[in-house]
């Protein structure tokens, strides 16, 4: 249980990563991913890097610079722009469904403007879930410099959309619908330079 915990990834550049373990009983053809990050980082860093032995960007959430967020499904990505973050906790969710092809993206509790990726897709189930590296394989190929350097929380996994009341309870930490992976009851293992530590401050 992580709940009012954090992972620091304390080097920078880093090989460090978590492996997140979830029970997925079938593709995916819905899904909400959230988290919460605290970083100085200005370079690419990759916060959320799901693959599959066909597709090394399942999904990934990724941060090429500090005023942008790449959301990628099925390797093909959407790009959202955002005001360069005040060097203070971000809080996002990404929610994508095949049915529509609609990505939506939050930012510390507001949606930004809702765009178009692979509809029809599906996401595979047996899945390599890192924290802190962007796979170029199944389960490895790291870039160190897209590694990511700073403190991670509140990482989720759902295989729905979230409502938006969801969406922004999410980002208060109110309560949440059962998850695939949820923070306060996640099955993890560290590899390398990675520390549990309390959250500083709510």
């Amino acid at each position: 249980d992580l709940y009012r915990k954090v992972l620091v990834f304390r080097k920078d550049p880093s090989d460090a990563f978590v492996v997140l373990r979830a029970q997925l009983e079938q593709p995916l053809r819905n899904f909400t991913v959230c988290l919460r990050s605290y970083t100085d980082l200005t370079r690419p860093h990759s916060l959320f890097s799901y693959a599959t032995k066909a597709q090394d960007n399942e999904i990934l959430l990724f941060k090429p610079k500090p005023e942008e967020y790449r959301f990628y499904v099925g390797g093909k990505f959407v790009t959202f722009r955002v005001p360069e973050g005040r060097r203070d906790w971000e809080h996002v969710c990404a929610s994508w469904e095949s049915a529509t092809g609609i990505a939506e993206f939050w930012l510390n509790g507001k949606p930004w403007p809702r765009k178009g990726l692979q509809r029809g897709y599906t996401v595979g189930a047996t899945a390599a879930i890192l924290l802190g590296q962007e796979q170029d394989s199944f389960g490895g190929g790291f870039d160190l410099y897209n590694s990511f350097s700073g403190e991670l929380s509140d990482v989720y996994l759902w295989d729905t959309g979230l409502s938006p009341d969801k969406m922004r309870a999410a980002f208060l930490s109110l309560r949440l619908p059962p998850a695939l992976l949820a923070w306060n009851s996640l099955s993890y293992e560290v590899k390398g330079d990675v520390v549990v530590k309390p959250r500083l401050r709510e």
